[in-house]
């Protein structure tokens, strides 16, 4: 039986880590990117500008070879790009920086011995204080607006009695664990695992320190970010707090909690998601994002804006097709500056409360393994905002927009790793489907000292979701595939996002379908270019993109090898094992699976595994539930059991983020490219 397994030692022995002998084995040349630089790659995440605009402090992510772990350090900069360094100590992982109403402190959560606790940096002085003890993991910190409380969400555990009386253990007896017992809908999650009983709940806690108090008790998850009220009486938050909330999924309603009485008074009620809440400076009017909901694939989200003092609400984003992320007010309560993804770009807007928009920032970014659309931004008083500044050929670095002036890049974290290097040039395109001719766009990623003159061996790379979008943004797995060789295409097939709620709904109940036409056209458009060897094509995916991949080689006989990375291959069996099985079978289907038992087969990979000839490698972590190892051990058996070419590659303690720790985005990439070596791909350079 042919299957790879993964461990530090294996790594070491492949030559992901320093000092071995091949330790650029895929690289064409010294000055390519390879599997050695995964370790030194940085962003920027979470930008917080202060509130008087001279400062931002960011979360700088970088590798830690030793621990294989991304971890992160608070940074500050001055909003001209100067006096650029730490804050906190290397050796904890910090993450939510948030200031203080008047700048003078920093609160964070950072790792300790105990836990992940909040911390407060008082930022003239440099002196910090650990406020809290915590049970468990803090987040969505929020100040009052007179910087004497934080508010954050936190899970409390409750205890359960046991499901039956067990006899007892003689003393230093060496009995097996007792049996664990659930009744509950949700029980495990992706990257949590199987999960203790109790509820996410909101709290606040005095910015000198002292003990936290719990203000919602409700068995409910209230882990939405709790937003102010401006008199400091009050928090407003999102929540599922129906009576059906476990089946039910994305009917969230915004709520009003008094912190003197504790009352939780509901202030919005539609069949559908509210939630990211903003209140005005004045506090008359609530700013949410949301939809009616009509249980389609993929729904646009509207900014909706509330008048508290009369209840009326409104949308401001009617005629806008794409879904609106994270609404801030303007200090003068004019404007909401909003986050959104137009075309595979991710920008930040604003609109007028008489739904006047305009584009505030673009190159919105903030991926490094494959490139999906992202980034975050936060907003001063005077207008400016700071936010992840990502391209096709730098991971994300903190920017600032200033009305009436051009955007700023303050940082420049891998100048000192790219400045050496030659990275895959990124070019744009678009091509016509298929299936109906309708536009397509994508990206093609060429090798470096790329030549027209030459052929060169495809890689087509199919982005997950299926509701997502790549975009121009740095990819280390696409700039990995381009150094061995390769010509890298990726696209937004039907189905993705930020092209409006009908591009992305052509595959409601029907995925895979045509969408598949999209990505095969795709790969045609760019064989016309004459600089891609038509014998040597391959294609790979993750997730929605193993979904597709399992799926294409059961159409077509085109690929010399495949790797589907984490697929669902049978929509029944995932449906009834994955995580999300409540949103799953609600939205991406007709029916429960046994009474849309045609339908569910009809569009799984697995129902076409008799007609599969190509060489494929399935690849998910072992702690992956939200596409279990079961689906990809199916295809891998089947292929088998037919004596098709397959391998199998569990990956230990990963999850459906498979490439969290840096080595196993590594050997991602390393047992993908080593694969395709195997059948009629670059040899890698000596």
């Amino acid at each position: 039986m042919q299957i790879f397994r993964l461990s530090f030692f294996s790594l070491l022995l492949t030559a992901l880590l320093a000092g071995s002998p091949a330790q650029a084995q895929y690289a064409q040349d010294s000055l390519s990117f390879d599997l050695e630089h995964v370790f030194e790659l940085e962003y920027a995440t979470d930008p917080q500008i202060s509130p008087g605009g001279d400062q931002v402090v960011y979360a700088r992510t970088f590798m830690d070879r030793m621990n294989d772990r991304r971890t992160a350090r608070l940074w500050v900069v001055d909003a001209d790009g100067e006096s650029h360094r730490p804050i906190t100590d290397p050796r904890s992982r910090v993450s939510h920086p948030r200031w203080s109403p008047n700048g003078d402190r920093v609160a964070y959560v950072a790792d300790t011995e105990d836990g992940a606790e909040i911390f407060v940096r008082w930022m003239e002085s440099g002196e910090t204080a650990r406020l809290t003890q915590l049970d468990h993991t803090p987040s969505g910190l929020a100040w009052d607006p007179d910087g004497e409380r934080l508010a954050f969400t936190m899970f409390v555990e409750t205890k359960e009695q046991a499901f039956a009386k067990m006899p007892s253990a003689p003393e230093k007896a060496d009995w097996a664990p007792v049996p664990e017992v659930t009744q509950r809908t949700h029980f495990r999650a992706d990257s949590k695992g199987y999960e203790k009983t109790g509820h996410e709940q909101v709290f606040t806690i005095p910015a000198s320190g002292g003990t936290p108090r719990q203000v919602t008790t409700a068995p409910y998850e209230h882990s939405s970010m709790p937003t102010w009220g401006p008199d400091g009486k009050s928090l407003i938050i999102s929540a599922n707090r129906n009576e059906n909330w476990r089946l039910d999924p994305l009917n969230t309603d915004l709520h009003e909690i008094d912190l003197k009485s504790g009352d939780v008074t509901p202030l919005t009620s539609r069949e559908g998601p509210d939630r990211e809440v903003a209140v005005s400076p004045g506090g008359k009017i609530i700013a949410y994002t949301g939809f009616d909901d009509r249980e389609k694939g993929y729904q646009v989200e509207k900014l909706y804006v509330m008048n508290r003092d009369e209840g009326e609400t409104r949308v401001l984003t009617k005629d806008f097709e794409h879904s609106v992320h994270n609404p801030t007010f303007t200090a003068d309560g004019s404007r909401i500056v909003f986050q959104y993804t137009d075309e595979g770009s991710t920008k930040l807007g604003s609109v007028t409360l008489d739904g006047e928009r305009k584009v505030v920032a673009e190159h919105v970014g903030a991926t490094i393994g494959r490139p999906y659309t992202s980034g975050s931004f936060s907003l001063t008083s005077y207008g400016q905002v700071a936010y992840t500044h990502g391209t096709a050929r730098r991971p994300a670095d903190v920017a600032v927009a200033r009305q009436g002036q051009e955007p700023q890049v303050l940082t420049s974290l891998n100048d000192d790793l790219f400045g050496q290097i030659e990275l895959g040039s990124v070019e744009q395109f678009t091509f016509s489907s298929s299936h109906d001719q309708k536009e397509i766009e994508g990206w093609i990623v060429k090798p470096p000292n790329f030549n027209s003159s030459k052929e060169y061996p495809l890689i087509l790379e199919i982005h997950g979701g299926p509701f997502a979008a790549y975009g121009p943004y740095f990819s280390a797995e696409a700039q990995l595939y381009a150094a061995a060789g390769y010509v890298v295409v990726y696209t937004n097939p039907r189905g993705s996002t930020s092209y409006g709620e009908e591009f992305a709904n052509a595959i409601h109940h029907n995925y895979p379908g045509n969408d598949v036409d999209d990505l095969m056209s795709g790969v045609d458009a760019v064989l016309e270019r004459g600089f891609v060897d038509e014998n040597r094509l391959y294609v790979t995916g993750g997730s929605g993109g193993g979904v597709l991949t399992s799926w294409i080689v059961g159409q077509t006989d085109r690929f010399r090898a495949a790797v589907a990375a984490k697929p669902a291959v049978n929509w029944y069996t995932w449906a009834l094992t994955t995580d999300i099985y409540p949103y799953g079978v609600k939205y991406w289907f007709p029916g429960m699976p046994w009474e849309e038992r045609e339908h569910y087969m009809k569009h799984s990979p697995i129902s076409n595994v008799d007609q599969v000839s190509t060489p494929t490698m399935l690849m998910t972590g072992t702690e992956d539930y939200r596409t279990p190892m079961s689906e990809a051990v199916q295809f891998y058996q089947a292929l088998k059991l037919r004596e098709v070419d397959a391998a199998l590659v569990r990956i230990p303690g990963a999850s459906h983020n498979l490439v969290a720790r840096p080595s196993h985005l590594a050997a991602k990439a390393a047992h993908v490219l080593e694969w395709f070596q195997r059948h009629g791909g670059p040899t890698p350079a000596k």
